[in-house]
């Protein structure tokens, strides 16, 4: 290979790895659309010699117009856009005539701060408006805005919206097509860094295994982080509905073949308990055996051989990548679906060829939902049966779709963005009194403060830990402030480029870790001081202790207001995440025992959504610093099982899904009594959930196949789908009877159950 064909080659690896860590490029993306929109607006301000002051208005401006909009779709970014302007001109108004009058002014503060936050009910477009009025206030506040500057101020603001609305519907379009198809191109990017890291597992030595599988285990768990996103997404970017969930099944065969296909290769890998729960339980210890796969060198080289085909396979799933050498890979893993061609091994390592060929087939089952018909003529007999079966689920996509049934919305005061409008108002208030005993011209940090530990958010603990971190981001970004203002002094342009870099730093960095996006705009506001010549060593460390009044106050509102627990929200998140495991696992068991056929993707996407909720809503119990280290260490064990668990139910919809058209998948009546114990299970951890005093036991007794086989002369066969459905119903049942302990719930057969720390 050439020079430049390596620098090429290396180079994709790199980008690969680049977008499989920020999928769909989506905090790329918002940064460089910030950042155009701030530089454009600064540009075309200098053209008209705007001072410094309405410089900084403008960029501030700008950013909000740009970070507070997140509709997907252009047409509504558009109207809200629209919409923001006379809302942003109303707001500086308000705040130019106000900021004279104290208690005028600080009254309307902490009513604009309760309406942005109770906008939040009219969804994305009522909370980009509130957030927009709230910032536009508070610039109002920053720059020290008069009425006799007013209609300069107007023109800042317009050039401000028009420069964010030119970067965002030209320059970097946010449009939810091409949000898709990075996000799809990421999917592939994090498919390919899981069967990579597989591929590591098959000669780790024994004293790397662990390392080797936290590895996998971060790997698999990116995979699911993505098919959320595109799941999130496929609505408004894909054509019709049809399509949507055409997308929506090959992602999820994907995921699951992958994830399948890593717990079939430890169990080879590693004789003694090696299951789905290692990929979810980050403190499950391997009992690891000595020696690689196999001893067989011929049997190990084939498996290594396979997986790296597996992952050329991934990487070439781009439309230009065709070919004869992609079209033999293909059929050569894909012909491990046929229990003749599979090497001659032990069972666990046979299991791991045929995951390697239902991974294979659901590469094809992508490139044939993204890209289209593909060149047949070299297909061999197992890939044009596998090409029959995607024909035949294609067609049955053509059935009609029930909608969803709404849910009914809390009302009153029960209502989130209710709460939340009230809390937040008891809290500014506070911060306001507090926040002008420590300075009577800076006091609005503060308030800013208090208002944004209130974004997104829900209980107590979220307040109390971002609060947390916002101050930890304060501090260090005042550290930081104090370097950049030495080494910029009054070079005007050598700052705002500093603080547009800040600027991107904030944006790329908001979803990973909100102490850093503190810390990139603490730093940015010592630099905009520089600008302003307010700028003192005394000025960030005032920053410092308006933050952590701000916060102080937020978290004392949120505690003594209509407050939400943390343990009651988990509560609650865990009984919606329990409810969609019962409807997944109920209609999965109905449909493959032979009974009506149901919309399973929806409902499989319904249970990930739950637990995706669930999770955040366990952060501030998983906590670093939470002293409680039991309780920390049962919400992590719960949230694992019930990953484990839904894996198995979603692993079940997909293989359901088939019964109605395939030809190597037919019902069993004998499942419907299989699952009658899951789902009577779930019903008393609901219920238990609900009322302590409630009645009823988790039962558990013989396996699942044992139920079955009772009364039965037919064998049931490892290597078949029946043996695979029975393998996941067996472990969801275990996860299912596991969930008993941890929360608390009397079990059959005399287990005592342990102290209940969660729930």
């Amino acid at each position: 290979m050439t020079v430049s064909g390596r620098v090429r080659d290396w180079v994709a690896a790199v980008w690969d790895r680049f977008s499989a860590s920020d999928p769909g490029l989506l905090r790329l993306m918002a940064g460089l659309r910030t950042v155009g929109a701030i530089a454009l607006t600064l540009f075309a301000l200098a053209l008209l010699d705007t001072p410094v002051n309405h410089l900084v208005a403008g960029a501030m401006a700008a950013m909000a117009a740009t970070f507070a909009i997140s509709e997907r779709r252009v047409s509504g970014q558009a109207i809200t856009l629209a919409l923001g302007w006379p809302t942003a001109l109303a707001a500086m108004t308000l705040g130019a005539v106000l900021n004279g009058d104290r208690i005028a002014g600080d009254v309307f503060f902490v009513v604009l701060i309760a309406g942005a936050v109770y906008a939040r009910r009219f969804g994305d477009r009522g909370t980009a408006l509130g957030v927009i009025g709230f910032q536009v206030y508070f610039i109002s506040l920053f720059v020290r805005a008069r009425p006799a500057g007013l209609w300069s101020l107007f023109v800042t603001l317009s050039v401000a919206f028009a420069c964010a609305a030119f970067v965002r519907f030209a320059v970097v379009p946010a449009t939810p097509e091409g949000a898709l198809v990075r996000l799809r191109r990421a999917f592939r990017a994090r498919l390919a860094q899981v069967v990579d890291t597989q591929r590591e597992l098959v000669d780790i030595e024994p004293e790397r295994l662990e390392k080797g599988v936290a590895q996998l285990r971060r790997d698999t768990a990116r995979l699911h982080e993505c098919a959320l996103m595109i799941q999130g997404r496929l609505e408004d970017g894909t054509r019709d509905e049809a399509a949507a969930a055409l997308v929506q099944r090959r992602i999820a065969d994907a995921e699951i073949a992958a994830e399948r296909l890593g717990v079939l290769l430890l169990k080879a890998r590693s004789y003694e308990g090696a299951d789905t729960l290692t990929l979810h339980l980050p403190d499950v210890a391997l009992a690891a055996s000595s020696t690689p796969v196999r001893r067989e060198d011929e049997t190990t080289r084939l498996l290594r051989r396979d997986l790296g085909s597996l992952h050329l396979l991934i990487t070439r799933l781009a439309p230009e990548d065709r070919g004869a050498g992609v079209a033999v890979l293909r059929n050569r893993l894909l012909s491990y679906r046929d229990e003749d061609n599979l090497p001659r091994a032990s069972l666990a390592v046979q299991d791991v060829f045929r995951g390697i060929g239902e991974l294979a087939r659901a590469v094809l089952g992508l490139r044939l939902a993204f890209d289209g018909p593909q060149d047949e003529s070299d297909d061999t007999p197992e890939t044009t049966r596998s090409r029959e079966e995607f024909e035949a689920e294609d067609a049955s996509m053509s059935a009609t779709r029930e909608e969803p049934e709404a849910e009914e919305e809390p009302k009153g005061l029960n209502r989130p963005t209710t709460r939340a409008a009230f809390q937040v108002a008891v809290g500014s208030t506070l911060a306001i009194v507090g926040g002008e005993f420590l300075s009577a011209q800076r006091w609005y940090w503060a308030v800013l403060t208090c208002w944004v530990v209130f974004l997104n958010t829900t209980s107590t603990g979220e307040i109390l830990v971002k609060g947390y971190r916002r101050l930890i981001g304060t501090v260090a970004g005042v550290v930081a402030g104090v370097l950049l203002a030495g080494l910029v002094g009054h070079h005007t342009w050598t700052a705002f480029a500093l603080a547009l870099l800040c600027v991107f730093g904030m944006f790329f960095t908001a979803p990973l870790s909100y102490a850093l996006m503190s810390f990139f705009v603490t730093a940015m506001l010592g630099l905009l001081y520089t600008l302003l010549n307010t700028y003192s060593l005394a000025v960030l460390v005032l920053r410092i202790e308006e933050t952590a009044l701000g916060a102080s106050c937020g978290i004392i509102a949120a505690f003594l207001v209509l407050p939400v627990r943390t343990h009651h929200h988990t509560d609650q998140q865990l009984r919606e995440v329990l409810t969609r495991l019962r409807e997944v696992a109920s209609a999965a068991v109905d449909q493959l025992s032979g009974g009506t056929a149901g919309d399973l993707l929806d409902l499989s996407r319904e249970l990930d959504t739950a637990l995706d909720d669930l999770r955040r809503s366990t952060r501030p119990l998983t906590h670093p610093i939470t002293p409680l280290r039991v309780r920390r260490r049962t919400a992590r064990y719960l949230v694992g099982l019930l990953e484990t668990c839904a894996y198995h139910a979603r692993a079940l919809a997909a293989t359901a899904e088939l019964v109605p058209y395939s030809k190597r998948i037919a019902a069993d009546p004998r499942l419907k009594r299989a699952g009658e114990r899951i789902e009577r299970n779930l019903g008393v951890l609901i219920a238990h959930l609900g009322d302590e005093r409630a009645e009823g036991e988790v039962e558990s007794g013989a396996s699942i196949a044992a139920m079955l086989e009772s009364g039965s002369t037919e064998v049931i066969r490892p290597g078949t789908v029946t043996f695979r459905v029975l393998r996941h119903l067996q472990r969801l049942d275990e996860g299912v009877a596991g969930l008993a302990r941890p929360l608390c719930v009397p079990v059959a057969r005399g287990d005592r159950p342990a102290e209940r720390h969660v729930a």
